[in-house]
């Protein structure tokens, strides 16, 4: 998957949960960590493994069962301790979904179930990039952003397209979490600012 497709699959998830669970969509802040946390397996290995060598393929340590759940265990606890757990619920969700999300598609698409891909250091697959990061990323955008513009798309293109059209509904009945926090703030601001402008025209300093 894309790096916005796994930001999709982990919104829709930790927002269908926050709905069953809490009864309210998630917050802006919510959002941004459910978002985050949902592509920081990528932001972890593809720069480690294309750009630097450290790893021998961009599914490693960021995307390994055995790293993936200690860490997301290990902040749900801390977010609990701080009696902040929703926060720990949208990076649970987020991160722990890339992994399925990295698998199951391609089971779909080609019958095999490549499960070496959440399981380094046990199993390590080789796929070094020899044009680094940035050349790398770009040429799988192009390669996937023409897929997504042919007339006749794949089933799996077209499943990729109804997810999007899908998650961004379901941000929209959520209120537009981020952009919604973002108004509000501008908003508060330029009522502050006109408050401040007004005090001073009238020669009030208090």
């Amino acid at each position: 998957m894309m790096p916005w497709e796994h930001a999709i699959v982990g919104y829709i998830a930790y927002s269908l949960f926050t709905h069953i669970v809490y009864r309210s969509g998630p917050t802006g802040a919510e959002t941004v960590v459910v978002l985050f946390a949902s592509v920081l397996p990528d932001i972890i290995d593809k720069p480690l493994a294309w750009e630097y060598g450290v790893f021998s393929s961009g599914y490693a340590l960021g995307h390994s069962i055995f790293f993936a759940v200690p860490l997301s265990t290990a902040v749900f606890l801390l977010t609990l301790a701080v009696g902040r757990p929703r926060f720990g619920w949208s990076f649970g969700i987020g991160y722990l979904l890339h992994l399925p999300a990295d698998v199951i598609p391609i089971y779909v698409r080609e019958g095999r179930m490549p499960i070496d891909r959440i399981l380094w250091p046990m199993s390590s697959l080789d796929g070094r990039s020899n044009v680094g990061f940035t050349e790398a990323f770009a040429a799988s955008n192009d390669q996937y952003l023409q897929s997504l513009t042919e007339i006749n798309q794949s089933p799996y293109m077209q499943a990729v397209v109804l997810l999007m059209i899908g998650g961004f509904l379901l941000w929209v009945y959520d209120g537009m979490p981020i952009v919604r926090e973002g108004y509000l703030t501008l908003r508060q601001a330029i009522v502050w600012s006109t408050r401040r402008i007004r005090k001073y025209w009238r020669g009030d300093s208090t």
